[in-house]
């Protein structure tokens, strides 16, 4: 990277000076740039977000639409203008189209999240159309590219165009405004590179000693493998969790300015996005989409790998057009993503006793989740989470099972383990013979599921056994218990001595189709 010097375009204009009369601030609004105290402690360095979140799109894409569109002529505007777009662009494009009075068609894929398509109605009201075509932004385009061709619109290009570059580089200008003091790197997130290449060409401008690092889902790199390679690289599939990134190719005219301006780029997986969402929401009490926390994501990375520099660290928390299903995903993932939960396959021998030293090897760490369910008379089969506090940790604690001779398999990094099989461990089982199935609740602190295990009489086993750690008060556990028909006075007793609230479930209809034994 930075083979090449193209602070002036083609055409011999100064792409600062582009970037300086960028008329963006008719819709958009100079976003803060605030402290991140939390992070800042934990990282040993002073982190700073800019919050582009908080435009009034609740993305920084406004600014080069509108830069775009504000500049046509007034044949052009007659014609209308086409855009493709994952969702944010779109949006940008739907409110210049109204405040200008232009009429706007904006194909966007099936998979954009529908809090953007109502956005983007809402935004745009009777001057926009909306085509719903292909899996990804590139699938978008090529369909824009048919639209534009039959009707002669204006086609208004997310990242790929010098005014919508000029429009997102004025962040780069308001970072270094706002913080006049020593920035050691500047994070930005990447899909086709129109952000990161404006906000390149503006710091480099001025403060060449600022490095400018993107960064990107790790599923959806062009940019990042297209530098590697020295040419735009064209991805078979992108990942789409980071839906405003999930772009196939990099643009042309990013792509050079990327590769004069940009120092570096990350990549991130899924896991460290999630992390980084939860991060941001502990700081400002917002929740980014996955692409507005790319940059924060690959901004710890970066500081895990650079201890010891000074400087300030930003990070562009581009958007917050978050679609509400993924808070599921994001929460589970999240700890996984700090390294903060070990996830482990653990076997041990199904016979009596086994269990409580299986517990007793957890000690007082708290679990974050416990699924089991009988199957093999000889072997029990766990599948557990466990809260650590760094990585050491999780090798420490599988060390531990196998001292009591549990053969164990970490799953931290398994996808299929974290994504599916952690929830699909059940069924029906023959061994399952006199089994009571009951939910209990119990108060969610330290050692609290520990103590409930160790409460369980020692005369029953247990058949099954569910937990997550939902991060509310009150921890919800589904157990399987075996109780012959004529021990059933002793085990009411047990339950009322246990002091848990409890529901009999043992003759709800879904589990005698799904787990029930007979």
């Amino acid at each position: 990277m930075n083979a090449v010097a193209p602070l002036r375009d083609a055409d011999g204009g100064d792409w600062l000076a582009r970037i300086r009369a960028a008329r963006v601030y008719d819709v958009a609004r100079e976003s803060v740039l605030e402290s991140a105290p939390l992070l800042s402690a934990r990282l040993n360095r002073p982190v700073l977000l800019k919050r582009e979140d908080r435009q009034s799109v609740f993305s920084f894409k406004l600014r080069g639409a509108y830069n775009r569109m504000v500049r046509l002529g007034a044949a052009q505007r007659a014609r209308g203008v086409v855009a493709a777009s994952a969702g944010n662009h779109a949006q940008g494009v739907a409110l210049a189209a109204a405040r200008l009075g232009i009429r706007a068609a904006i194909v966007m894929p099936v998979t954009a999240p529908q809090v953007k398509i109502d956005a983007v109605r809402r935004f745009g009201g009777d001057y926009v159309e909306i085509v719903l075509a292909g899996d990804s932004y590139s699938d978008a385009q090529a369909a824009a590219a048919r639209l534009q061709s039959e009707t002669d619109a204006v086609f208004v290009h997310p990242f790929d165009d010098p005014d919508v570059i000029a429009g997102q580089g004025t962040i780069g200008l308001e970072i270094l405004r706002q913080h006049p003091l020593r920035i050691d790197a500047v994070f930005v997130p990447v899909g086709g590179g129109g952000l990161l290449a404006g906000v390149a060409s503006a710091i480099k401008a001025l403060r060449p000693d600022v490095k400018i690092i993107g960064v990107q889902a790790a599923d959806s790199d062009a940019m990042a493998r297209s530098l590697d390679a020295g040419k735009r690289v064209t991805l078979d599939e992108v990942g789409l969790f980071a839906d405003g990134t999930a772009v196939k190719q990099a643009g042309a005219l990013t792509f050079e300015l990327c590769r004069a301006h940009v120092d570096a780029m990350l990549r991130v997986d899924a896991d460290a996005i999630c992390a980084a969402i939860r991060d941001i929401y502990q700081e400002t009490r917002s929740v980014p989409e996955p692409a507005g926390a790319l940059a924060l994501a690959g901004l710890k990375q970066y500081a895990a790998a650079h201890a010891g520099a000074a400087g300030a660290l930003v990070a562009i928390v581009s958007g917050a057009n978050m679609n509400f299903d993924h808070l599921r995903f994001v929460a589970e993932r999240a700890d996984v993503g700090e390294q903060r939960e070990a996830v482990f396959a653990v076997t041990i021998p199904e016979e009596r006793g086994s269990f409580r030293r299986f517990c007793a090897t957890l000690g007082r760490r708290a679990i974050t989740e416990f699924n089991y369910r009988i199957g093999d008379s000889a072997n029990a089969h766990l599948f557990v989470g466990v809260r650590i506090g760094e990585r050491g940790e999780r090798e420490a604690q599988a060390d531990a099972f196998r001292a009591q001779g549990f053969a164990v398999l970490d799953l931290t990094d398994d996808e299929l383990a974290k994504l599916h099989l952690r929830h699909m461990i059940g069924g029906r089982s023959p061994l399952a013979r006199d089994e009571r199935l009951y939910r209990f609740e119990f108060p969610e602190r330290p050692g609290a599921l520990t103590r409930f295990l160790g409460h369980m009489h020692p005369d029953w086993n247990i058949s099954l056994f569910h937990y997550r750690n939902q991060g509310t008060d009150y921890g919800r556990i589904l157990v399987g218990i075996q109780v012959p028909a004529d021990e059933q006075q002793a085990f009411r007793r047990f339950l009322d001595a246990l002091g848990y609230p409890h529901c009999d479930e043992s003759d709800n209809p879904a589990y005698h189709l799904l787990l029930c034994a007979a």
